[in-house]
């Protein structure tokens, strides 16, 4: 851990591990620091990163101001998978918000993350640690699969817990507006603030000036495999899967299979993966990398995947598939 902190202080990448995915690392007051995220993931410079703090005093060093709407969510959610977008401070390096007026913060509920940022005593901008629009890692070892040789160091601890990204809501606006669903849901945040909405996005859209957010607009957590998506309920998933299945006679299939429906014949077993339970969405959320990336390294050209139900956590694995698939 103090190396690691040692190695943000001194300008280095160090992928660290939150509750929703591994994050890339570096001081985010420092440009060049944060420009070696980019370079390291092949991320343009239109798409900014979120910042995480360690402690509430560090906020002063990012935003101008908080309104009185944000800190009751902080107070809600924070430490966790919220991230609240903010007028930025000055000492901010254009880096981090595309050059935009605000900047994505959260405080990270792992206590790996939350322990490296205090010690390194920064704010640290950390966008995911895979390669850009590829599948966001979970794990140390997808980490290394996309980053190995360009980073300084990896903080391993295991899995993460919720395995999509925060939720990016921007607080300035009436409705407030939901760019990036995640684990606190539109549900939770009416409850605490008021009324929100989801973004509604242009797919593949690369605007003159940076994203308002982290991952909006963009093919994003895609694997190298062609992905199927089929939106159908519990009750007729069987047949729909058997359906495309058989429509991709003679490709290297894959099913992420949900428990409980039964795999379409003609399939290799190595090229299914036991996803979770259906009626388990944080489950199905928790996995959903980890299957993508381990039917990517069975060999499958293709990979069928159901979209699960489009309420709670649902919303947000629904919103990385559809963005995976995107061509």
């Amino acid at each position: 851990m103090d190396r690691a902190a040692q190695i943000l202080r001194e300008g280095g990448l160090v992928a660290l591990p939150t509750e929703t995915v591994y994050g890339l690392g570096a001081n985010a007051m420092d440009e060049e620091a944060v420009e070696r995220i980019f370079a390291a993931k092949g991320r343009p410079s239109w798409d900014p990163v979120i910042v995480h703090i360690a402690k509430s005093e560090m906020l002063g060093q990012v935003v101008a101001e908080v309104p009185r709407t944000a800190r009751r969510l902080m107070q809600a959610f924070w430490p966790g998978p919220l991230t609240l977008l903010l007028p930025r401070a000055a000492a901010v390096p254009d880096a981090v918000t595309a050059g935009r007026p605000l900047v994505g913060v959260r405080m990270p509920s792992h206590p790996v993350a939350l322990e490296l940022i205090r010690r390194a005593g920064l704010p640290i901008a950390a966008p995911s640690a895979n390669r850009f629009a590829h599948i966001s890692p979970t794990t140390a070892a997808h980490v290394l699969h996309d980053l190995k040789g360009r980073i300084e160091a990896v903080l391993d601890a295991g899995p993460t817990s919720h395995g999509v990204e925060s939720t990016v809501l921007d607080v300035a606006t009436s409705p407030m507006v939901i760019y990036r669903p995640g684990a606190v849901t539109a549900e939770q945040i009416r409850v605490v603030a008021g009324p929100v909405v989801l973004h509604t996005e242009v797919a593949n859209e690369r605007p003159a000036q940076g994203l308002p957010a982290p991952g909006v607009g963009l093919r994003h957590y895609a694997p190298k495999a062609h992905l199927v998506l089929i939106d159908a309920p519990q009750g007729q998933l069987e047949e729909r899967l058997a359906e495309a299945a058989s429509s991709r006679n003679g490709e290297a299939l894959g099913m992420m299979l949900p428990e409980g429906v039964a795999a379409p014949p003609g399939i290799e077993a190595a090229r299914i993966y036991a996803w979770g339970r259906w009626d388990a969405p944080d489950e199905l959320a928790r996995r959903l990398y980890a299957g993508l990336r381990a039917l990517d390294a069975s060999g499958c050209s293709v990979i069928v995947c159901p979209l699960p139900a489009a309420e709670g956590i649902g919303i947000a694995i629904r919103d990385r598939l559809r963005k995976a698939a995107r061509q």
